[in-house]
């Protein structure tokens, strides 16, 4: 076998300066554990989502809604050519979905999975809290679209927004939320509770 010059070569020379550092690095397993469970949550969060769209073609086909994802905010930096490029977010996340109910009325709401028995006021962004409040002023439907284990649930936004003086605490348990449980039939009836004209 041929020995590397890598003199001649500095490329090679970096990468195997890397990769000898890389083996003499410990694997710090509860950064492994923290990436695979990062990964498994946005898995089912998009899952989640293609199961609310469901239920957006559901209301489209009955003539009681047009309700779309909205668009991430996503920027290309770079082209590099054959459709591959590079790019980076934009502004601050916007609530996932928004649209029209039959009759006018706007509706707008952010859509959130946990494999927690509880979720969190804070999985919101400040600017989706602070969207939704300005929506909410303005007279749409505005709420958080949740599926934990037990369930799905459509909670208004002034509930969601209340939750600490409502329920004493920062959080929602599937027992507090039930006067808003959904069905789910492989799609989300988030508009079950709503009364469209």
């Amino acid at each position: 076998m041929k020995e590397i010059d890598f003199k001649k070569d500095p490329d090679m020379a970096r990468e195997l300066q890397e990769w000898m550092q890389a083996r003499e690095t410990p694997v710090d397993e509860n950064v492994l554990r923290q990436q695979y469970q990062n990964r498994l949550s946005n898995a089912q969060g998009q899952h989640f989502e293609r199961e609310i769209l469901a239920g957006c073609r559901m209301y489209a086909a009955e003539g009681l809604a047009y309700i779309d994802k909205t668009p991430e905010p996503f920027r290309v930096t770079k082209k590099c050519g054959n459709g591959v490029f590079t790019g980076r977010f934009g502004t601050p996340a916007q609530p996932d979905f928004q649209g029209t109910l039959r009759g006018g009325r706007s509706i707008i709401f952010e859509a959130k999975w946990t494999s927690k028995d509880r979720i969190t006021r804070n999985v919101l962004t400040d600017t989706q809290m602070d969207l939704l409040k300005r929506h909410d002023g303005l007279g749409a439907l505005c709420g958080v679209c949740v599926c934990m284990t037990d369930g799905c649930f459509f909670v208004p936004w002034e509930t969601w927004r209340d939750m600490k003086s409502v329920y004493g605490r920062q959080y929602l348990k599937a027992e507090d939320m039930e006067e808003y449980r959904v069905k789910f039939d492989g799609a989300v009836h988030f508009l079950q509770n709503i009364k469209i004209r």
